[in-house]
């Protein structure tokens, strides 16, 4: 072992206690992303690739990091790090080829650059919403401790990506659960063209971690053996003694944020300050200066690695463009799914709607032991609507998890069990806190089957709807943001017995469901529902009423609604469908009824701009025009916020419109 002298007055590399043979590695290690970067540079400006974001200056962050972990560990690095997915040896022609759209990479040519994972490598690329994936490295981590493996995570972020909220969600998540995952930041002076002083006012980005009882670290992210000694003793320490860990790495970024922004809004003097420190440059140096290295060995390093990179780019760029292939296209939206049918036992019990619900999920945790449900007050309260009461003494408190209030970083962490083998249920405590999640729902479980292949085996689920008086912030019936979003499942029963079935089907389903329960249904309906475990069907309606005059189409409370308005009435010949399922569509039997009919109406509790009744109508409109005797009538709440007070609830609510629209279309 040796301990090194320092020549450079710029970098320190005294008293790390690092071979020969490791040092070496590390250098190769930094010199390869570096001239991969000068390679892609020259072919930007050629035309050759489309863009590119600059990890020049910051090598040694990437490969002290990924060397300093085991290779079966999860890495989630950012766009300028490089040197992760080269350190993992991820063969280069895959690397060009994913920057260049084509089908030997690992997105089919759907996402650009570092947008993408492999758990061959154990690498879980971003988003350009960042923030997300920091959450996601807290699921990752707690699978590995549910499961007793002494691994850890490691997340990186920018200084600028600090100041979102799902940072700091993640980070309290992190603390409370003792999550063996170490948040990394590359402080580089800028974001974009922002300068640090202009994001935030703490000394080192690292105090924050006082505020999370959180271990802190600042790290001089250009030297190579300060970053690869010190995350190795935090990385075995952590595998040893699990809990979380905030690491600056103090940096810059010597190009623009990407190519086209140039760096023109950086004083020159800065820029010949970092220079001075660049993390290749002055190893190479040192390493000269110790026998390490010389020219003929520094010479047949760089031939080799420049062969390399040359006998890739001939691959990479020989390889035929992608073809575009629509049924490939839609077939990947969704990770593949094979329905079983487990027929319902003849033994029932009358319950209401609530209890089904919980019975579901008892008999799914049972079911499925690597499942989680994770929601605020759901443990020792039971949660909200006494749900998961008495689940704890049942499965304990490792899978039935109270969270802070941080919807986005708990949806995160959701996503992260899925990519580490588990499954995961979030309560959204109310539908309406949706909201406070939306980006990670949309932008991450929706996409991630799509875009590299992972499937998001994530339930979340939503008690939503009005006439409760709840307000609001309490009340929204917000199915309509999420069925619009490919990659998304969204289920909405009406009835005790769908409820059971359906989501006993969504925690068998790898895909991201989104499961809608009607808080007035909860314990106004009761049904008998069979004792043992079913599953029905997503994406099949239920015809409850057959006749010939007119079809009503409808799901959660409208179904009771529409029920009532049939028997008060005294309309015998109506269909009335209720759909259970709003994503996928059962297309198939509104089609059979409409054409049986001539006459539809579509009732929904959600506002009609944008909602299902208007996409429901316009497919209709499309595609059974001919059969059509009247105009197809939609009829939902006021265009209006849910208001508190009984009497303006009664109004907004579609309940009277219904029956008042229902008379007018039979009349026809």
């Amino acid at each position: 072992m040796l301990s090194r002298k320092i020549k450079s007055d710029q970098l320190n590399y005294t008293g790390f206690h690092v071979t020969k043979d490791k040092m070496l590695e590390l250098y190769k290690a930094m010199l390869k992303p570096r001239m991969i970067e000068e390679k892609m540079l020259i072919l930007l400006r050629q035309g050759k690739i489309s863009k590119w974001f600059s990890g020049i200056g910051q090598e040694a962050i990437a490969i002290g990091v990924s060397m300093a972990m085991n290779k079966d560990e999860y890495i989630l690095p950012m766009h300028r790090n490089l040197g992760v997915f080269t350190s993992r040896n991820i063969p280069l022609n895959r690397l060009f080829s994913q920057w260049q759209g084509k089908a030997s990479g690992f997105s089919n040519g759907r996402d650009r650059s570092f947008h993408f994972g492999t758990q061959e490598y154990k690498i879980v690329g971003m988003i350009s919403h960042l923030g997300p994936q920091l959450g996601v490295a807290d699921g990752i981590a707690l699978a590995n401790k549910l499961r007793g493996e002494h691994a850890v995570t490691a997340v990186f972020t920018g200084e600028g990506g600090t100041s979102e909220g799902d940072f700091h969600e993640a980070l309290n998540i992190a603390a409370v659960w003792d999550l063996p995952v170490m948040f990394c930041i590359e402080n580089n002076g800028y974001g974009l063209s922002t300068p640090t002083i202009e994001q935030y006012r703490c000394k080192d980005l690292a105090d924050r971690g006082v505020g999370y009882g959180m271990e802190s670290h600042i790290i001089d992210g250009n030297n190579i053996l300060e970053v690869y000694t010190r995350v190795s003793e935090i990385a075995e320490n952590l595998r040893k003694n699990p809990r979380p860990v905030l690491i600056e790495f103090k940096t810059f970024r010597m190009r623009g944020h990407e190519e086209a922004s140039g760096t023109k809004y950086v004083p020159e003097e800065l820029m010949k300050e970092w220079e001075q420190k660049d993390p290749i440059i002055n190893f190479k140096e040192y390493l000269f200066e110790e026998g390490i290295l010389n020219d003929e060995l520094q010479s047949g390093i760089r031939k080799q690695i420049a062969e390399e990179i040359d006998l890739n780019l001939e691959k990479a760029f020989s390889e035929p463009a992608i073809e575009s292939n629509e049924t490939n296209e839609l077939n990947d939206v969704y990770h593949n799914f094979e329905y079983e049918d487990i027929e319902p036992s003849e033994d029932t019990e009358n319950i209401r709607f609530v209890d089904a619900i919980s019975q579901a999920l008892r008999s799914s945790m049972e079911k499925h032991e690597n499942l989680v449900l994770m929601g605020q007050d759901i443990a020792d309260y039971g949660g909200v609507f006494k749900i998961t009461e008495g689940f704890i003494g049942q499965f304990g408190k490792d899978r039935i998890r109270n969270t802070p209030i941080c919807e986005s970083a708990v949806v995160g962490a959701a996503m992260g069990l899925s990519i580490n083998g588990m499954k995961a249920m979030v309560e959204m405590q109310f539908s309406d806190f949706v909201s406070s999640g939306f980006n990670p729902i949309v932008n991450y479980l929706a996409k991630v089957q799509y875009r590299w292949n992972q499937n998001a085996d994530v339930v979340i689920r939503m008690p939503c709807g009005g006439g409760v008086g709840a307000g609001p912030f309490h009340s929204q019936t917000n199915e309509a943001w999420f069925t619009k979003v490919p990659g998304l499942k969204v289920v909405y029963p009406a009835f005790p017995y769908d409820a059971k079935g359906l989501l006993n089907t969504a925690f068998n389903d790898p895909n991201p469901v989104m499961f809608f329960e009607h808080k007035a249904l909860y314990r106004s309906i009761r049904q008998d529902v069979p004792v043992d475990y079913y599953t029905l069907p997503i994406g099949k309606a239920s015809l409850l009423r057959q006749g010939g005059d007119v079809s009503i189409i409808t799901y959660g409370a409208g179904v009771h609604w529409a029920l009532e308005t049939l028997d008060e009435l005294g309309i015998q010949e109506a269909d009335l469908i209720d759909l259970r399922s709003l994503q996928p569509l059962d297309i198939d039997t509104i089609y059979e009824s409409v054409t049986k009919t001539g006459k539809v109406i579509i009732l929904t509790e959600d506002s009609l701009f944008g909602s299902m009744a208007s996409e429901i109508a316009a497919i209709i409109i499309e595609n059974c025009f001919e059969s059509l005797d009247a105009p197809v009538i939609r009829v939902g709440s006021l265009e209006t916020p849910i208001p508190f007070a009984s009497n303006l609830e009664k109004q907004y609510l579609p309940k009277e419109r219904f029956r008042q629209k229902l008379q007018y279309l039979i009349e026809y």
